[in-house]
């Protein structure tokens, strides 16, 4: 087995890659409403969760997020509620998705960490929506994930979504990050 520096450049570059079109494929299948699809690709155990922005003070930066577990959140979900949601668009009578939301997800800025069993991903992200005529939506903000090795591909094992917004003017929260 090659270990010389070269080699593990190129490996790293090649999982980064992986990932990327990893990414990809997900943004594509939100987009284009593939939603099983997507939950597919989640795991069973799977942990979706987007805390509160918060206006903090200088100094106190570390505080700009409502805390896990303790908190207030925007989503702190696992499959099964995944799955609901998704179902619930799916009847065509929800009514803040009639109709539909069309959306652009687009990601930049990925960093990847091999851990062994899992891979650490950090990356920003910008979501564009649109529904009827005059709704249009932005979200923007961070994305820490932590994917699994699947047997072709991963999984995400969990999702941590950081909004820079910290007053939300969309009407809902139906779109997936």
């Amino acid at each position: 087995m090659d270990t010389t520096p070269e080699r593990a450049l190129l490996d790293q570059i090649l999982l980064h890659h992986q990932v990327e079109q990893f990414y990809n494929a997900e943004a594509e299948m939100l987009d284009s409403r593939q939603f099983d699809a997507w939950l597919d690709i989640l795991t069973e155990d799977v942990r979706y969760w987007m805390p509160l922005t918060i206006n903090k003070e200088h100094g106190t930066w570390d505080e700009e997020h409502t805390r896990e577990g303790l908190d207030l959140n925007w989503f702190d979900e696992g499959k099964f509620e995944l799955e609901q949601r998704v179902r619930q668009i799916e009847t065509g009578l929800h009514w803040a998705e009639e109709p539909v939301s069309r959306t652009s997800h687009m990601f930049s800025n990925l960093q990847v960490t091999d851990n062994g069993e899992t891979l650490s991903t950090r990356c920003r992200f910008l979501i564009y929506r649109n529904r009827t005529e005059t709704e249009t939506d932005f979200f923007v903000g961070k994305r820490n994930d932590t994917l699994r090795r699947d047997d072709t591909s991963f999984k995400i094992a969990a999702r941590e979504i950081f909004l820079d917004q910290n007053v939300l003017l969309a009407k809902n929260l139906t779109l997936f990050f």
